[in-house]
């Protein structure tokens, strides 16, 4: 029988360096470009989701922000550490002047080192978070997709959505109420007002209650001002609350319907679609529609009854009157426990946890 092979004695007392121990390292070879190195209370930035290449995701999300980035608000400027002016002969010989400098000089490079874009561990599979310094997210995020719906042009392969967060708070109820009732005034609060939906997802988080946010916000948005209405069909805004572990990220965007709540593929689908059409096949259709019309009016005459319900049904671009909504807003004023208000603010949002994410 062969004797056991024994391993040779390591270095330092015999004992293995811990896994732990080269994690942190490889951690903080990451954290060397300054910053936060993952999602955490109190950034901005831009939330993306991808399909299964991560790093694909985060190579095209740079050249896309900045791109329309550089648009926006010019070209990112450096500084560079030869032209930072340095101290005189005499403060060199001073111990404390040169201390002070040393570590202005540490900052300086820290600041220098900061990008405009700079992607952070987001926590979640399949997402990723581009930090963002000295923009504005949502005006960002609009413009591109509202180039994109103009020019049709598909500009990325991987990524899916791209949704703004204005801010970011701890993942708990009561920290999201607070933080909240400040965030929602620049568009809520009176004398503004709109026409609002509420969307909300949830990743790695199982302590926070879908219906209980949607309700709490709500009410937020109703006390702000009174005359902020619920509408589930095509809202001036939509509040996006993403959750991912024990961070709430919040937004508030505008066009979140026109543009297939903010998804790039989608809003480049629905561009061609209505723009494929020859003026062959455009006459085809409506000589179909003609024909379908002319066998409801037949149907109508028919019967009187079936003609009136026809008439309900077949207008497509009539107006929604917010008779509904109102009630909604003074249900959650009034403080009523009614489940009815929960499942129909929250229905605006049910379909956004279908999405790919």
């Amino acid at each position: 029988m062969a004797a056991p092979v024994q391993q040779p004695p390591q270095p330092g007392g015999g004992k293995r360096k811990g896994k732990a121990q080269y994690v942190q390292a490889k951690r903080a070879r990451r954290c060397e470009g300054g910053g936060p190195r993952q999602l955490e209370p109190g950034l901005q930035g831009i939330l993306i989701t991808c399909n299964m290449n991560e790093r694909k995701c985060v190579e095209e999300a740079y050249s896309l922000l900045n791109e329309y980035g550089d648009d926006m608000y010019g070209p990112e400027k450096f500084t560079d550490q030869d032209q930072q002016p340095s101290g005189s002969e005499e403060e060199d010989h001073d111990v404390e002047a040169a201390l002070k400098k040393e570590v202005g000089d540490i900052k300086a490079s820290t600041e220098m080192r900061l990008r405009r874009f700079q992607s952070v561990e987001s926590g979640a599979n399949n997402v990723v978070f581009i930090r963002t310094l000295g923009i504005e997210p949502e005006k960002l995020v609009h413009h591109i997709l509202q180039d994109i719906y103009k020019t049709k042009k598909k500009k990325t392969r991987v990524i899916l959505r791209m949704l703004p967060i204005s801010g970011t708070c701890k993942a708990f109820l009561e920290d999201m109420k607070k933080y909240a009732e400040t965030f929602l005034e620049p568009w809520f609060k009176a004398p503004n007002k709109g026409t609002f939906q509420i969307v909300y997802k949830s990743r790695n988080n199982s302590h926070m209650n879908r219906e209980e946010v949607i309700k709490e916000l709500a009410g937020i948005v109703g006390s702000l001002n009174s005359e902020n209405k619920v509408d589930l069909t095509n809202p001036q805004y939509t509040v996006v609350v993403e959750i991912i572990k024990a961070v709430c990220c919040l937004s508030v965007v505008k066009d979140y319907t026109l543009f297939r709540k903010y998804n790039l593929q989608e809003v480049v689908k629905s561009a061609k679609d209505s723009s494929q059409l020859n003026p062959k096949q455009a006459t085809q259709a409506g000589n179909a529609k003609e024909a379908t019309l002319e066998s409801g009016d037949k149907a109508n005459q028919n019967d009187p009854a079936e003609g009136k319900n026809n008439q309900q049904v077949v207008p497509e671009n009539s107006e929604l009157k917010p008779t509904e909504p109102v009630s909604e807003i003074q249900v959650i004023n009034e403080g009523a426990a009614k489940p009815e208000l929960t499942s129909q603010v929250a229905e605006g949002s049910e379909s956004n946890e279908n999405d790919l994410s």
